[in-house]
C-alpha cells in the first residue's frame, strides 16, 4: 500500500526541514563551491542559482505586505506549519519564498520550513502539479497534528495558465519563457500571491 501524505511527512521530516534563513545560507555555500542545491548539478542551474539569490536579497529588502493581510496574519489564532518543497535554481522559488517568510514572520503562529524536492522525491510526488515537479509547493499543517489543511503553488493563481501557455509554446525558448515569466513577476509586485494567500488563510483557519 502507498504511503499517504500524513505518512510521509512525519514529525521527524519537519524537525529536519530547514528554516528560510538556512535555505539561503545553504545557497550561498552552494554558490561559493560553483553548485547549486540538491542532487541535480550543471553549470546552466548554478548560474540560475546565482540570478535566484540576487532576486532573494532585492526582494527580501524591497517587498512589502498589504494591509488587509498583515491583519489577517496577526489575528491568526491556530499554529501552523508552512512547508515548502524547493530548490534554489528555480525562479518560481525565488519569487515567491521571499514573501512567503515575510508572512510567517508577521504572526508567531506559522512556523516556516523548507525541504529540497531532489532529496524529498516521495513527499514531490504526492503534491504534483499537471504531473509535474513544479515548485515551490507549499503545504499547510496543523502543528498539532500536521493534520494537511490546504497547498499553494508552483505560481500564483492569476500566472499559471498565462505560464503554462508560454511554456508549451514551441515558438518561445526556454530562455524567452523565463525572461517573460520574471516580468511578469516584476510588474505584478506580489500582489497576487498576497491576494491568494488572503483567501487561503480565511479557508486554512475555517477547518478545524
Amino acid at each position: 500500500m502507498a504511503a499517504s501524505e500524513k505518512e510521509l511527512i512525519t514529525p521527524d521530516i519537519i524537525q529536519e526541514a530547514m528554516s528560510y534563513n538556512a535555505f539561503q545560507n545553504l545557497i550561498d555555500k552552494c554558490i561559493s563551491k560553483g553548485k547549486t542545491t540538491g542532487t541535480m548539478q550543471s553549470d546552466e542551474l548554478t548560474e540560475y542559482t546565482r540570478l535566484n539569490r540576487q532576486r532573494m536579497k532585492r526582494l527580501d529588502k524591497t517587498s512589502e505586505l498589504n494591509d488587509s493581510l498583515k491583519e489577517k496574519l496577526q489575528n491568526m489564532e491556530e499554529d501552523l506549519i508552512w512547508l515548502v518543497l524547493a530548490e534554489g535554481w528555480c525562479g518560481d522559488v525565488a519569487q515567491s519564498l521571499p514573501v512567503i517568510n515575510k508572512m510567517a514572520e508577521t504572526t508567531s503562529n506559522i512556523d516556516l520550513k523548507i525541504l529540497l524536492r531532489t532529496e524529498n522525491t516521495d513527499i514531490m510526488d504526492q503534491y504534483l502539479t499537471n504531473g509535474g515537479r513544479s515548485i515551490p509547493k507549499l503545504v499547510c499543517l496543523q502543528a498539532s497534528s500536521l493534520q494537511e489543511l490546504g497547498t499553494w503553488g508552483p505560481r500564483p493563481a492569476k500566472f499559471q495558465q498565462q505560464a503554462m501557455k508560454w511554456k508549451e509554446d514551441p515558438e518561445v525558448s526556454h530562455e524567452e519563457w523565463a525572461e517573460k515569466l520574471h516580468k511578469w513577476y516584476a510588474r505584478d509586485k506580489t500582489q497576487s500571491i498576497q491576494a491568494d494567500f488572503e483567501k487561503m488563510i480565511d479557508k486554512w483557519s475555517s477547518k478545524k
